[in-house]
């Protein structure tokens, strides 16, 4: 196929086998000498090479690479010294054959021949119609990804069919280079986007579309890649990184709204979490213009409501009666007009002080309303620029935006809350003539950069995502953040040093916890938990009512008293004395942790792998846990009031023997009987259990204690041995 080298020079057949023999020997030191000195004495270089890669074999078992890759690299090596060999001096035809011939050579088989290739024999200049043959070669031979790569290469992106090129890279799991392919082409970016889309239906027939493909052959993992579940991540993934209008999706998002009007539900009916008015405002939102999720709605009001709720939105969005659920249609011929309309009220106006009930229950913003200011304006923006960036200042921070559950791939900002000491600033970003205010965005630059005012977050990396989907001049210009420490990063030190159990104050770290994020964090350290119920409000929407101001201002007041907390005793709670050196990275798991980890698996609840980790000696010291520190003060007996839910009916039967006050639910209490009692009657709560991280933030500090009765040492008689067995003043 290739002009034969002249006579005068080595014979490149003799030269390969020379080089195939060392190969075989593994002589590689010898292997380069040999291919330098060989490649100088090729009468034409470039020739001599397409004919030795000619008769180099393919991947040989037991070996990383080729002899043809080895023979590659050299002569790229070689070639630097040696300018002059180029297709400079050939005549088109000649040059044409050249690239022709080394064009052929890039294959599946003969992997890492492509870059070098490409390099020394300049195919990208080769006519267009050429090129295309080969994709189309490689195609047809199964060579996928070489096919999509050489099209890069080369740049044929926009001669060739996207689906053909995409579609088996995606079923053969390699999504990230279809993603390459279509980079810096905005318009191959939503063809893609809108392929993965049509694919994310329940009936998507894969084996049909595999038909297509004869050559492939998909393993169980590729297989099970390709359903909905997963390729609507991928949508909304590539929607954000592409910018592509979610408009275009609309099976992914028709996807994420059936799941997000499922979440409202169990949110409202079945947690009893989220206000009628933020649930309403909600599934306004996601059902608009959507008989699909109308129709959806109403069923699933049959499910978690009742037949008049369901009635009156069916009612509402004049839902086709042969779509409706039995009993439906009959529930609205039977209501008035009256009746069948949505309550649309708002919630009447809430005081600013909160019931005594949600103050026994949940972490209180310890400031009266005048001290929380709602700026709409760059004049109220300049008092709180003036306070916050005072050097040696301590700011909670934190953003609020509107809950697009997964529907948006980064939501907005609507309110930026900044907390000091005793007071907190809500910046109002629904406020044009504040958020579009370059002073605006150049005081949360200031901020964020200044290391010498200490900002104090959770989570900080969604709230900065959020803050520059909201103000793009932050990606232009990225942010430099100085001064931040993410309270994230001292909940993770608290969970590592509970798990290694080298803390000396009670911190209880549970996967089972009602209690998640920021609030669980509050609940350990100060006690009560946040109240979480306006989290998933409107945050849009103006004015804000009383129950959001609180909530957004506690948000970010909240993270003051709990580094303040930390602060004055890092050591108890396990931390370092310097709270900001704690950073995001992991530490190596400590043996005692990987133990614990082993352990865990093998048992039902985490208290029980601590027993297990820490053997009979450490059994007495970690079975019982209390929700504040403990005070080392001695308890009579008769001085002692518990009541002992009714998981502990035997222990409170024995304490009772030894002259214990105990009072002792009985089987058909509810446990928050225990938490109404030790309210009322200043008593102590006994109890074990999945009920310890319900009543454990209904009750002051220390007033709570869970006994772990699971495992070996399970039963009434494990109760008292763990109650007794502890120093008095554990009690």
């Amino acid at each position: 196929m290739n002009p034969v080298a002249r006579s005068e020079g080595v014979d490149p057949a003799v030269l390969q086998g020379q080089l195939f023999d060392l190969w075989s020997r593994k002589e590689l030191e010898e292997l380069r000498l040999q291919a330098v000195s060989g490649f100088s004495q090729l009468q034409d270089p470039l020739v001599g090479l397409l004919t030795m890669l000619e008769n180099c074999p393919g991947i040989q078992k037991g070996k990383s690479s080729t002899l043809g890759q080895f023979i590659l690299t050299e002569f790229v090596r070689w070639r630097r010294s040696h300018p002059q060999v180029t297709l400079k001096e050939l005549t088109e035809e000649e040059k044409q054959r050249l690239q022709l011939s080394a064009l052929s050579l890039i294959i599946a088989s003969q992997p890492g021949y492509m870059d070098p290739l490409l390099d020394i024999y300049e195919l990208g200049t080769l006519e267009t119609s050429h090129l295309l043959e080969h994709v189309t070669y490689l195609q047809s031979i199964g060579g996928y990804r070489e096919a999509a790569l050489l099209s890069m290469k080369v740049e044929l992106q926009k001669e060739l069919d996207m689906e053909q090129i995409c579609v088996p890279l995606i079923l053969l799991d390699k999504l990230p280079l279809a993603e390459s392919y279509v980079r810096d082409h905005p318009e191959l970016q939503k063809r893609l986007v809108r392929l993965l889309d049509s694919w994310c239906i329940p009936d998507f027939n894969l084996e049909e579309l595999q038909r297509q493909y004869p050559l492939l052959s998909l393993s169980k993992h590729q297989t099970d890649q390709i359903q909905p579940k997963l390729l609507s991540r991928h949508v909304f993934r590539l929607m954000e990184k592409f910018s592509v209008d979610p408009s275009l999706c609309v099976n992914s998002v028709h996807k994420r709204k059936q799941d997000s009007l499922k979440f409202l539900m169990y949110k409202r009916f079945r947690e009893k979490r989220m206000t009628e008015e933020n649930w309403r405002d909600h599934v306004q939102v996601t059902v608009e213009g959507n008989v699909e999720l109308q129709v959806l709605l109403v069923d699933l009001l049959v499910h978690y409501s009742e037949l008049q709720v369901a009635a009156q939105w069916a009612k509402r969005y004049n839902v086709p009666r042969d779509r409706l659920r039995t009993g439906v249609w009959d529930t609205m011929q039977s209501l008035s007009s009256k009746q069948l309309e949505v309550n649309e009220s708002s919630c009447p106006l809430e005081p600013w002080d909160t019931t005594q009930s949600h103050k026994l229950q949940y972490y209180q913003l310890p400031l009266a309303r005048e001290n929380i200011h709602f700026l709409q304006t760059l004049d109220q923006l300049q008092l709180c620029r003036e306070t916050v960036l005072k050097p040696g200042c301590v700011v909670g921070v934190d953003m609020e935006w509107r809950a697009g559950f997964g529907t948006v791939s980064t939501q907005r900002v609507a309110l930026i809350q900044l907390a000091v000491e005793g007071q907190v600033f809500l910046l109002d970003l629904c406020a044009h003539s504040l958020s579009h205010h370059s002073l605006t965005v150049q005081f949360i630059r200031t901020l964020l950069t200044d290391e010498n005012v200490l900002k104090l977050g959770y989570g900080t990396s969604g709230d900065f995502r959020s803050l520059v989907a909201t103000w793009p001049e932050l990606k232009e210009e990225p942010l430099a953040v100085k001064g931040m420490l993410d309270l994230l990063h001292v909940h993770q030190q608290l969970q590592r040093c509970w798990r290694g159990g080298s803390r000396s104050r009670s911190v209880e770290v549970s996967e089972g916890s009602a209690e998640k994020g920021l609030s669980l964090l509050v609940q350990q350290v100060l006690g009560k938990p946040l109240d979480k119920t306006e989290q998933l409000s409107n945050w849009e929407r103006r004015p804000l009512r009383t129950g959001q101001l609180r909530y957004a201002a506690a948000d970010a007041y909240c993270l003051l008293d709990v580094y303040l907390m930390l602060s004055k005793d890092p050591k108890a709670f396990g931390l370092p004395e310097d709270l900001c050196s704690i950073s995001s990275s992991q530490p190596a798991k400590s043996d005692q942790e990987k133990k614990f980890k082993d352990k865990k698996k093998q048992s039902t609840s985490p208290r029980q792998a601590c027993q297990s980790s820490h053997g009979p000696a450490g059994d007495n010291q970690e079975c019982v846990k209390g929700n504040g520190e403990r005070q080392a003060t001695t308890v009579a007996p008769h001085e002692l009031r518990v009541v002992c839910d009714n998981m502990l009916q035997g222990l409170g039967r024995f304490l009772r023997c030894l002259g214990v006050d105990v009072l002792i639910l009985e089987n058909t209490d509810d446990h928050k009987v225990a938490a109404e009692l030790a309210r009322t009657e200043g008593r102590i709560i006994l109890t074990s259990g999945q009920p310890y991280q319900s009543l454990r933030s209904q009750v002051a500090e220390g007033r709570c204690l869970t006994l772990d009765c699971s495992g070996e040492s399970s039963g009434p008689g494990c109760a008292r041995a763990q109650a007794f067995s502890r120093p008095p003043h554990s009690f």
